[in-house]
């Protein structure tokens, strides 16, 4: 079987590996469509080691094998892969915080025991099998392999949720921006502007559900004085955090979204002085994706918009080389492995 990994810097193979076999509190699943998520896109142009466990991880498919231990999946059940509920014995866990549970953040970043040697980016992974939700909404497979993306806007709206009088900035039109966008509108936000230089971009955030779309350049010069209530910060470019706290009011709120690669410099005196508070978001909760998925199977959030084409896996190396010297040229790309 042939899986698609990041090998170094620029480099990205279709490696052989063997068929996966179901482990004791693993399941096996065929996958249908993987999504090529801007983590894989760091990974590829990065100079240290890419995760091959996370290497395709926004993928839906279909149980094959269960193993031995596993009771909520059946043979059959067409799944997403997210993150394991709470263990309840970590210490984390014990000391009442399950919402960082350690055993199920290992599992989400691709470090703990049960981890594949490889992501979705091929015909089918093994993995714990607490990581698999069931699909129980009427969602294509589609939508589906883009519910884990908009459970992580889900999940930063969930942390700093909008008031409705709240005038909400999402700054980086990218995925996840423009599914936090619209999470953001489903949350009740009155008035959701988004910042992004694409043009293209800048249109599909409007058709998705944003009141305006503008530049940074004009962004900078509507909020520079005034300042909006609430910034989610998309984009992950070290450059643009301090710019999420010039745009946000005194006593506003920025939450960091994006993951930006590198150190960011910032000006202490602007948060000092406008008393900002900076909220972090990472990943998800595990009971998070049921909510993404009515979110979704509703109408809430649109993810067909979304959706610029499907590639097959032997197309991946180009499609990712192409994503990573342009990432402006595609918004969701999707992988058939089959």
């Amino acid at each position: 079987m042939k899986a698609g990994l990041v090998t170094g810097q620029r480099r990205f193979e279709l490696v052989d590996m063997p068929d996966p076999v179901a482990r004791p509190g693993t399941a096996v699943v065929d996958v249908h469509l993987c999504g090529i998520c801007g983590t894989d896109l760091h990974g590829f142009l990065g100079s240290t080691p890419y995760n091959p466990a996370i290497c395709g991880h926004e993928f839906v498919g279909t149980v094959r094998q269960v193993g031995d231990g596993v009771g909520h999946l059946h043979e059959g059940d067409r799944v997403i892969a997210g993150i394991a509920p709470a263990c309840g014995q970590c210490p984390s866990c014990l000391a009442g915080r399950t919402r960082y549970c350690v055993s199920a953040f290992l599992g989400m970043i691709g470090r703990d025991p049960l981890a594949p040697p490889h992501g979705a980016f091929a015909r089918a992974v093994a993995m714990d099998a607490r990581r698999f939700i069931p699909v129980t909404r009427p969602l294509t497979d589609e939508q589906a392999a883009v519910v884990e993306p908009t459970t992580v806007g889900l999940h930063a709206v969930n942390r700093t949720p909008p008031r409705v009088t709240d005038t909400v900035v999402v700054q980086g039109c990218g995925p996840i921006g423009l599914l936090t966008l619209q999470v953001a509108r489903a949350a009740g936000a009155s008035h959701v502007v988004a910042v992004e230089p694409n043009e293209v971009r800048r249109a599909l955030a409007v058709r998705v559900g944003a009141h305006e779309a503008l530049t940074p350049e004009a962004a900078r010069e509507r909020f520079g004085s005034s300042g909006a209530d609430l910034v989610y910060e998309c984009a992950g470019v070290p450059a643009t955090i301090q710019a999420a706290v010039d745009m946000v009011r005194q006593g506003g709120t920025v939450n960091i979204v994006g993951l930006a690669s590198g150190n960011a410099t910032i000006s202490p005196h602007a948060w000092l002085i406008k008393e900002v508070t900076v909220v972090g978001s990472i990943g998800y909760l595990h009971h998070e994706f049921t909510d993404a998925m009515d979110l979704i199977a509703t109408g809430k959030v649109q993810t067909d918009p979304l959706h610029d084409s499907t590639v097959a896996l032997g197309d991946l190396p180009i499609a990712i080389e192409r994503l990573a010297d342009d990432p402006s040229s595609a918004v969701k790309v999707l992988v058939d492995p089959r």
